[in-house]
């Protein structure tokens, strides 16, 4: 499993023009879910980024976690996060799980986090999504569950 973790002061997720989830404070998360993940690796990704330390302490150290700031979190499904692109110009998505197995992760992953206490909007599954954000910082993060 993959994901992309980006500190933010904002973001939202439209649909045809429509806002279908939005944050404040909080992280916004590409999710891509491979061949092979298990729930073990859902598990770990989803603990690893709720406590992930990159909210500033009053001495504007990363000290603090989501669970620290009561930020929230916006999940959205990225399977282009497996894209390969080391034969040629065009990405190669074989890596990247097939859709319903992929889509029941990615439900599992935002129960999980959601029954962790976090706050948790999503996009859909599959669908074209307008993605705006704010990033704090910059902070972006790329974590890996098989590394």
């Amino acid at each position: 499993m993959r994901a992309v973790v980006q500190r933010v002061t904002s973001a939202d997720v439209k649909i045809d023009g429509t806002v279908k989830g939005k944050i404040d404070k909080g992280l916004m998360v590409l999710l891509g879910v491979g061949n092979g993940d298990t729930e073990e690796d859902m598990k770990y990704i989803a603990d690893k980024i709720i406590k992930l330390r990159i909210f500033s302490d009053e001495n504007d150290k990363m000290n603090l976690s989501l669970e620290d700031v009561n930020g929230s979190m916006l999940v959205i499904s990225q399977f282009t996060l497996y894209g390969d692109t080391s034969h040629g110009r065009r990405p190669f998505f074989g890596e990247a799980m097939e859709p319903v197995g992929a889509n029941d992760m990615y439900e599992k992953f935002v129960k999980y986090v959601s029954d962790k206490g976090i706050c948790t909007q999503t996009g859909e599954f599959g669908a074209d999504m307008k993605v705006t954000l704010t990033n704090d910082g910059p902070v972006t993060i790329i974590l890996e569950s098989k590394k």
